[in-house]
């Protein structure tokens, strides 16, 4: 997940920029960033909010596409280039190219504004990526001087601490960055993924649980969530969740599989099973675990022909996927 977010701030009004300048200002106040946009597709402030918006949801490859626009329009607005920046580090088939174009927008953003708390926890973010956690932390708390209360800050030294295994200094930064704003929803997850490292599933439920009600639609929050209760054994609530991600997102392929993968070892319904496997194929064709299982299914009813076939798909997806390999070779050696 990100190591960090963009807070928001609320809009009322907005200024028209790159837009008809002899036009009267019009009263945003009803209108969603979404229709602003639509109004004002060139207004580069508008760009930087749903950016930054959509970094904060972790949806990077969104963010990354209206960061693109945004900094086409104005290359040389601060916020803009921090956009950018924290965007291209964060989105979804990152290379290391990307990492160093990112790393030196970064030291020349810290440059020229050496004052800027974003600027500076993006450059110490780009140095935790290099696994460089000494500068890393040099540029954290150079930006907690500036703001002792800056609640990205606090996450990323929680990202720090967790990388380097100190638990205990890693929740205590979380919780300073809830602290400072409650609805952190990546802070509440981080820390209940270190309650249950720390033997407390109890305290880790609770986070989890927060973070759903501050984000009840944000599907990788109900995942999160769910996987939590199925692992505790709460499998009805699972069910729940994870049938609330697939109405949320209907090509989400995990929620599926899970709900798959519950009726065939915790019903066992294995019919229901065989129907969300193929529900998870079908929102994702490379989906290898929902193959796997539905030849174990195939398997346990007997039908060896429909079962080496699902193996064979999965092995013409990833040829050393071990545990279908050694299904396929047991199945061989029975004929």
């Amino acid at each position: 997940m990100r190591f960090i977010l963009i807070l928001i701030s609320g809009l009322l009004f907005v200024p028209l920029t790159s837009c008809d300048f002899n036009a009267k200002k019009v009263d945003t106040s009803k209108l969603s960033l979404d229709s602003l946009i639509v109004l004002y597709p060139d207004s580069v402030e508008l760009l930087v909010k749903k950016g930054n918006q959509l970094m904060e949801k972790v949806q990077y490859q969104e963010a990354l596409e209206v960061a693109a626009r945004a900094y086409r329009l104005d290359s040389l607005k601060f916020d803009t280039r921090v956009l950018y920046a924290e965007a291209l580090i964060n989105k979804p088939s990152r290379t290391a190219d990307d990492m160093l174009r990112g790393h030196l927008m970064y030291k020349a953003l810290v440059k020229a504004n050496p004052k800027s708390e974003k600027a500076l926890v993006g450059f110490a973010n780009t140095y935790t990526m290099l696994e460089d956690m000494d500068n890393s932390f040099l540029y954290i708390n150079k930006a907690l001087r500036i703001n002792p209360r800056y609640r990205d800050a606090y996450i990323l030294k929680g990202t720090n601490y967790r990388l380097k295994q100190n638990l205990d200094l890693a929740i205590s930064s979380y919780e300073t960055a809830v602290q400072i704003d409650p609805k952190c929803t990546t802070a509440y997850l981080s820390l209940a993924v270190l309650y249950e490292l720390n033997g407390k599933p109890d305290v880790a439920m609770e986070k989890y649980t927060t973070a759903y009600q501050l984000e009840p639609r944000n599907t990788e929050v109900i995942y999160a969530l769910a996987f939590a209760k199925e692992n505790n054994g709460k499998t009805n609530e699972a069910l729940s969740l994870y049938r609330r991600m697939a109405k949320v997102d209907s090509t989400y392929a995990d929620a599926y599989f899970h709900i798959a993968r519950i009726y065939q070892f915790d019903k066992p319904q294995l019919d229901s099973a065989i129907i969300y496997y193929k529900k998870a194929i079908k929102a994702n064709q490379e989906h290898i675990p929902s193959y796997h299982n539905l030849g174990l299914i195939y398997e346990e009813k007997n039908d060896i022909t429909n079962a080496l076939f699902t193996y064979a798909k999965v092995l013409k997806i990833d040829p050393d996927y071990v545990l279908t390999k050694e299904r396929v070779a047991i199945l061989k050696n029975k004929r």
